[in-house]
């Protein structure tokens, strides 16, 4: 089913639904469903799957030299997708990137998850390689999300690449993107990146979620922003509870988003791990209340693996 709808079949009830990371290559997918078991009692109508594009490696030669390979290390999005499908009997969204991948490879994954049954998608543009100072485009890849949107619509349309298929049969996806209650770090304004948004919205997209945040007022004044320009499809927040000190410093550094003050108070007084872990669920549970209480229509969190704290969390709230 469509995540659009699941919102039409939820009648203005708000929705649980959470993000999970892939395993690391080599190790077990029982890893996954122990993280996904205990959050099935909030019957999530959906799962996001994240992917990740290639890094490089060195491996060690004989001759002692290091020599550069390129792996991906979290493969099999698609394949857990259907795999939690299978399990859990709900519907799964996997994140498809324009970093690191060609248009063909694009089209070829999202082949697979029309013939898998996966009626959802996220257009992300992705990260830059940790080598490069800024996002470069793939040979022959999508340069930006709003491409890869513009692709994954031309396939509903029963357009593929190249022009070489007779299509008989148009996939039917619904296509999620991301939206930044505190802009993106390379927009130069939040006014142009809403512009961005709506290009998103306007090639074919049929709901934002978006990057984390932890003052409830920046989501508001966002959606409030993004109706202005003209954006009208369902915006969803996205949550992430602190879960350790390092998040602190971590957390503004890599996704530019800022912590209120009443939060950095509250952490800095803990003296443990268990502590801050304990604040972050303190605090999720206060913005996960007000959001719901606001009719927003999924509470979507980033587990980044662990589910416990976003159990006791979702305990207090769905």
């Amino acid at each position: 089913m469509k995540i659009s709808e699941h919102f039409e079949q939820a009648k203005g009830k708000t929705l649980f639904s959470f993000e999970i990371v892939p395993p690391q290559k080599g190790q077990n997918i029982q890893h996954l469903y122990d993280n996904i078991d205990p959050l099935m009692e909030f019957k999530p109508p959906f799962i996001d799957v994240t992917t990740s594009r290639e890094e490089h490696i060195f491996i060690q030669r004989k001759d002692g030299l290091l020599e550069r390979k390129i792996t991906r290390m979290r493969p099999g999005t698609v394949g857990i997708c259907a795999s939690i499908m299978h399990k859990y009997g709900v519907d799964t969204v996997p994140h498809i990137l324009c970093g690191g991948f060609s248009k063909e490879e694009t089209e070829y994954v999202l082949v697979d998850c029309h013939y898998l049954g996966i009626e959802n998608v996220m257009a992300l543009r992705g990260d830059a390689m940790k080598h490069e100072a800024y996002f470069v485009p793939t040979d022959n890849g999508n340069n930006y999300a709003v491409d890869l949107v513009k692709q994954i619509d031309d396939l509903n349309r029963g357009k593929y690449l190249h022009e070489i298929v007779d299509a008989s049969h148009q996939t039917n996806f619904c296509i999620g993107v991301a939206g930044y209650p505190e802009k993106h770090f390379e927009s130069p304004s939040m006014e142009s990146d809403l512009r961005r948004l709506k290009e998103k919205v306007d090639a074919g997209a049929d709901y934002v979620v978006t990057q984390m945040f932890f003052d409830n007022k920046k989501y508001f004044r966002f959606v409030e922003k993004a109706r202005e320009m003209g954006i009208t499809v369902p915006i969803i927040p996205g949550i992430k509870p602190i879960a350790i000190q390092k998040h602190m410093n971590v957390l503004p550094q890599i996704f530019r988003v800022e912590l209120p003050d009443d939060l950095v108070k509250e952490v800095d007084k803990c003296n443990s791990n268990k502590e801050v872990r304990q604040v972050g669920i303190e605090w999720a549970i206060q913005q996960s209340k007000e959001l719901v209480e606001a009719g927003v229509p999924v509470v979507h969190f980033y587990s980044m693996g662990k589910s416990d704290n976003i159990k006791a969390i979702a305990s207090e709230v769905f």
